[in-house]
């Protein structure tokens, strides 16, 4: 195995205002420490056993594609270097170091902007049931991992717990307005196929990812992670065969072993055996060297 797993963050015996799935969030004010632990999650639990690194993956992939898509649109983001922490952070940089992000505090919008290329998931799932995804029709005949004509925005409420809630475009504006909705919409759908292009050049394909997105100083800025394995779905393009599905850059090692174990999903999760955690992280890297071109993490 790797190095140790870092599950759980605390500061000077304080722990994080708030604690995710995955990340840890220290609140500064007008500022926010994202912190990525290596908590993994698999069918709405986290599991006992973290994924070494990963959390440092998840960040440096969402710095990568910040740069990428600068043009495009702000984030929130303010620094990643340790040294630009507040005192007590700095302290401990075997936590910290590598896996964190101080950011601007930003009003959250309470949609995630899904972006979908290829008919995969829950979209896969309504599209069978109704030939829509999110209430928007596509035409008929269409496979598991059908390219799509052209991108889609498929908005989803966000859960506190337990899976977000796939609604239609216009319940999302409903929800946080038609201007910022539309605005949001286009900007998802800009990043999407840069990220596309971009992926497709490392022979990746971009399937979906979802994006959140908040207003700092009411001005519409990219937030949280971008265009991770835990945020979207990437495959080989070299494996890509419509009509199935398809192996992917992500926890799916994970999702496989707990099917295996008879576990009832309504109830705390068996712990990962060291050799599905090491796979884990290694597709992990695998999918952070392919889109970086970097070999080592930061």
């Amino acid at each position: 195995m790797s190095g140790k797993a870092v599950c759980e963050t605390t500061v000077r015996g304080q722990k994080p205002a708030r604690s995710g799935k995955v990340r840890d969030i220290y609140d500064l004010g007008d500022r926010m420490l994202l912190v990525a632990t290596d908590r993994i999650s698999a069918f709405d639990w986290v599991n006992p056993v973290g994924i070494p690194d990963k959390g440092k993956i998840l960040t440096q992939i969402s710095l990568y594609w910040f740069e990428q898509v600068a043009g495009i649109i702000k984030n929130h983001l303010i620094s990643a270097d340790l040294k630009d922490f507040p005192e007590e952070f700095q302290e401990q940089p075997e936590v910290f170091a590598g896996r964190s992000m101080l950011v601007h505090k930003c009003d959250m919008l309470p949609v995630e902007m899904v972006v979908r290329g290829y008919l995969a998931g829950s979209g896969l799932k309504e599209y069978r049931q109704s030939g829509t995804v999110c209430g928007i029709p596509l035409p008929a005949g269409l496979v598991e991992a059908s390219k799509l004509d052209t991108p889609i925005y498929t908005p989803a409420t966000k859960a506190e717990s337990g899976h977000d809630i796939n609604i239609s475009p216009e319940e999302a504006g409903k929800i946080i307005g038609e201007a910022i909705n539309q605005q949001a919409a286009d900007v998802a759908i800009a990043i999407y196929e840069r990220a596309r292009d971009i992926s497709a050049a490392k022979g990746i394909i971009l399937c979906d990812t979802k994006f959140e997105f908040g207003l700092l100083n009411g001005e519409l800025v990219l937030a949280d992670e971008i265009l991770t394995p835990d945020s979207s779905r990437f495959w080989p393009a070299d494996q890509y065969v419509p009509g199935q599905a398809q192996p992917s850059f992500d926890k799916q090692f994970v999702r496989d072993y707990l099917e295996t174990t008879g576990w009832d999903k309504n109830s705390p999760q068996p712990p990962l055996p060291d050799e599905v955690a090491e796979k884990t992280r290694l597709k992990y890297m695998e999918a952070y060297t392919l889109l970086t071109g970097k070999k080592e993490l930061a």
